[in-house]
């Protein structure tokens, strides 16, 4: 299998080049050689079969050979809003969220949240989407965008939306549409959301949904509701609507 490299411009012409992180890795680390045939990503929903043709110091120049429309997004848009872990746990939950199919991830700012990640930080996460994104072969990259507060996320997702937020009070998961209707998630902090957190969230048409009678680590809880969305979208949903619709 030819390995994947992201490129950080669309790709328009016959040629590429693979600059930084991505130009070592395939001279130092795989130790690729002129005519050496690799697999460019750049983020379109293409997949591009390209020749080594000219290896720099820093940065590999590449000939287009050929290049394939290659979908593997849901048939539903995800959307997740998250109290983000610490640091040493967000790598590993945005790598997962990639290979679940997870469209955007937006870092929310909640009254018991410790964890704001700033600039620098979002640039580390995207980074690791690109990583992570190369590993399955993903052709479009998730977004992960700046800090919101938790209102401004409950109240921009669309009515035609199913809106889930976790809670240890709400009800089971129902079905999922079938209709390709996109979702929104909403996962809280360690410390839960308060009264008045559920409480706007309910006023904006969210229900919350309770994931079992176990305590869940913040990772935990958003991979089993974006495991739900994946498998369920991928499945048809067998017609089935959210629980209390």
């Amino acid at each position: 299998m030819s390995h994947r490299f992201y490129v950080d411009t669309p790709i328009t012409a016959g040629e590429a080049v693979l600059l930084g992180a991505e130009a070592h890795h395939l001279q130092h680390v795989l130790r690729g050689r002129v005519g050496d045939e690799v697999i460019l990503l750049d983020g379109s929903g293409c997949e591009y079969v390209a020749r080594v043709s000219r290896l720099a110091r820093s940065q590999v120049d590449l000939v287009v050979l050929a290049s394939q429309q290659v979908d593997r997004e849901l048939p539903c848009e995800i959307v997740l809003g998250v109290a983000l872990p610490k640091a040493d746990r967000q790598r590993w939950l945005i790598e997962k969220l990639v290979e679940l199919g997870v469209a955007r991830v937006v870092p929310l700012r909640t009254q018991r949240s410790v964890v704001h990640p700033d600039p620098q930080s979002l640039v580390k996460l995207q980074r690791a989407v690109k990583e992570a994104s190369k590993q399955c072969g993903r052709t479009r990259l998730l977004q992960v965008v700046e800090l919101q507060p938790l209102a401004t996320f409950l109240q921009a997702a669309p009515a035609t939306a199913t809106r889930w937020i976790a809670d240890p009070g709400g009800g089971p998961p129902g079905g999922i549409p079938c209709d390709g209707s996109p979702c929104h998630l909403a996962v809280g902090p360690e410390g839960g959301w308060t009264e008045d957190e559920l409480a706007l969230a309910r006023a904006a048409g969210w229900q919350a949904i309770s994931l079992g009678a176990r305590v869940l680590r913040i990772e935990t809880a958003c991979l089993v509701l974006a495991a739900l969305w994946s498998q369920g979208a991928i499945a048809g949903g067998a017609g089935a609507q959210p629980a209390g619709s």
